[in-house]
């Protein structure tokens, strides 16, 4: 049974630069599998931030994840330098999921791919919410 090649480098439209850490790896001296869906939500939470877009304490819309999923294809671990290559999928009247990539430092294939989708809601009644054109246009940006 052939795989699917991973999403190549040039894929991306933004990179976040991670660090491996010392507790990041398992006992079988690579990171452990959970760890990187923790860096995808570092990377997307990290632009959203950086976009004017997440507002943590007050911000309305927020963002709830609803699916994520991650395909592995070369072991990383501590101490490495990363990039996690994020762009915007799939783009809903209150969805976004993007698509993520780790690479080690410089590398052109992927040591991982994932994706991550998150649903807006109203902060308070917790329903969908459409995504402000502001946001559309952001989120564009890295389509």
């Amino acid at each position: 049974m052939s795989r699917e090649p991973l999403r190549p480098r040039e894929t991306y439209r933004h990179f976040t630069p991670i660090t491996t850490r010392w507790h990041d790896n398992d006992v079988y001296g690579h990171v452990n599998n959970v760890v990187y869906y923790s860096w995808f939500d570092t990377a997307v939470n990290a632009w959203l931030i950086e976009a004017g877009l997440l507002d943590v304490e007050n911000g309305n819309p927020i963002g709830l994840v609803v699916e994520t999923g991650c395909r592995y294809a070369a072991s990383v671990q501590f101490p490495q330098k990363l990039e996690v290559g994020i762009r915007v999928a799939r783009l809903g009247s209150s969805s976004v999921t993007y698509h993520l990539g780790i690479f080690v430092e410089g590398a052109g294939a992927a040591a991982a791919e994932g994706h991550f989708t998150h649903v807006y809601v109203d902060r308070d009644s917790r329903r969908p919410a459409p995504l402000p054109e502001e946001w559309r246009m952001l989120l564009e940006t890295i389509a």
